[in-house]
């Protein structure tokens, strides 16, 4: 129904309550004196002026319009009243179904409501109403990187730089995507992009601060941080970063200063002493060093770098029994490469029962190789014939002796994880996997199974993207393990 015709009934209920006033005084008149009589028909020709002014030309009185609804909502959420904003937005859609900008608006009320999956809701019917406004695909990847489905929010941000490939900020949310997916190749390229367009944009600096040293380029990591200080001279984090990129630098006093103020800004955070505790330990400060991871530890009962950085300084100060209750502890602490192997947590997507049938899934393809004085083929070749009969331990060992006769021996550590995780040893499988992949880093095997077992202990963002990496070389089953258990 439109709004004219709403107007329309307005005017007729309004007309038919004049009616009713009017028999009502007749009736009243007949019972009353001649003075009185004269008196109540003034009263009772204002009133029906004013009903008349209202059912002829004052329409809108009866019925706000769409329009004013929709602005009371942007009203409301210009002063943080998100509920009353989207009540507003949800009038509007009653009297207008396919008004994409409330849907969107009311998407991003319920955004700043922490309802994502409403937000996205809302997104999704603006998109299909407006499938060209730019800015509802962004705000859509928004809420999709705040529920950490990043991959998602990429093709995104991506559509909504094909709509509107001048807008810094959907440069700069894909570049974070990327970045949180450890792809910071795409990352860089995404986060140059947005400061070409805003060269002064704050967050965009900061996080390609951030990714330039992950990429372990120090030098440019030191340059974004600077200017973010510049900029805005009390933001912690970037003195932090800036501390973290001298240290690399070598310029350990620089480090220090730099975690001293970050400090000063922000006093009870634990990893800025145990930084400049890092810092102190390189210039030989050891009385200072264990200051500084003295209140690590307060702050951070189970920092491990702090024991491993005071155990350090104990030792060249000449506390042995110190350094060694330290170390101790370095090592102890939160470790799940010590205890009993076989006692692991399955707290991930995939249970112990998947996991195993997805690892003998894959097929291992043995060829022969040459064999070295050190004949470590021979040992690995046996470890494979030994695995067949169900003699585990016997491969094992055979497995051991090979890396041992050649560290290089890629394979080798590719099925001594293979049997490591049959026999119940996951973490043991995981160090292996590592072991196999940094020796040959096109390995998708390695990844797929490395991905399925640290999914499988919780490790589920960091299984997830060995899955995506194995898919990348060319391994089409990762991708289905991606979508059961990634998503």
């Amino acid at each position: 129904m439109d709004v004219d015709t709403k107007h329309s009934k307005n005017r007729a209920f309004l007309f038919l309550m004049l009616i009713r006033i009017l028999n009502t005084f007749i009736h009243y008149l007949k019972n009353i004196d001649l003075r009185k009589r004269f008196t109540f028909m003034r009263l009772l020709f204002t009133g029906i002026s004013f009903l008349l002014a209202l059912t002829f030309y004052c329409p809108a009185f009866a019925q706000r319009s769409a329009a004013e609804y929709f602005e009371d909502g942007n009203t409301k959420a210009g002063t943080g009243d998100f509920n009353g904003a989207m009540q507003a937005y949800t009038t509007v859609i009653s009297m207008n179904p396919d008004h994409a900008p409330s849907y969107f608006n009311r998407g991003l009320a319920k955004a700043n409501l922490k309802d994502y999956r409403g937000a996205m809701q809302d997104y999704d019917r603006a998109i299909e109403l407006n499938p060209k406004e730019a800015l509802y695909y962004q705000s859509r990847g928004v809420s999709k990187s705040l529920q950490e489905d990043f991959r998602a929010a990429i093709e995104d941000y991506s559509k909504s730089i094909e709509l509107n490939p001048e807008e810094p900020k959907a440069y700069y949310n894909r570049g974070v995507s990327y970045a949180k997916l450890k792809n910071h190749r795409n990352a860089l390229i995404d986060l140059d992009h947005a400061l070409a367009l805003n060269p002064d944009e704050l967050a965009a600096l900061y996080a390609r601060g951030n990714c330039k040293q992950d990429l372990q380029e120090y030098a440019g990591s030191l340059a974004d941080f600077t200017r973010v200080i510049e900029l805005s001279p009390k933001r912690t984090g970037a003195y932090a970063g800036r501390g973290l990129a001298k240290l690399e630098l070598g310029d350990y006093q620089g480090a220090a200063a730099d975690f001293t103020r970050a400090i000063e800004l922000s006093p009870n955070d634990s990893e800025y002493y145990s930084n400049r505790g890092f810092a102190k330990n390189k210039v030989d400060d050891f009385q200072g060093a264990i200051i500084d991871f003295d209140k690590t530890i307060q702050l951070d009962p189970e920092n491990y770098n702090a024991y491993y950085g005071r155990g350090f300084a104990k030792g060249k100060l000449n506390d042995p029994r110190g350094a060694i209750a330290d170390l101790t502890k370095a090592i102890e602490v939160k470790n799940a490469y010590t205890g009993d192997p076989k006692k692991n947590a399955f707290t991930g997507k995939i249970s112990k029962e998947k996991l195993d049938e997805l690892r003998d899934q894959v097929q291992t393809n043995v060829k022969i190789e040459n064999l070295t004085n050190e004949r470590a083929e021979a040992y690995y070749i046996r470890a494979i014939a030994k695995s067949k009969v169900g003699e585990s331990k016997g491969a094992l060992a055979d497995l051991t002796t090979a890396v041992e006769l050649n560290p290089t021996y890629s394979n080798a550590y590719f099925s001594r994880a293979m049997i490591r995780s049959a026999s119940g040893d996951q973490m043991g499988a995981v160090l292996d996997f590592t072991s196999s992949i940094k020796l040959r880093s096109d390995y998708p095997e390695a990844y797929y199974l490395r991905g399925i077992i640290k999914n499988s202990l919780g490790q589920i963002n960091d299984g997830c993207l060995d899955l995506s990496k194995a898919g990348e070389l060319g391994y089409q089953q990762a991708y289905k393990v991606i979508g059961a258990y990634c998503n």
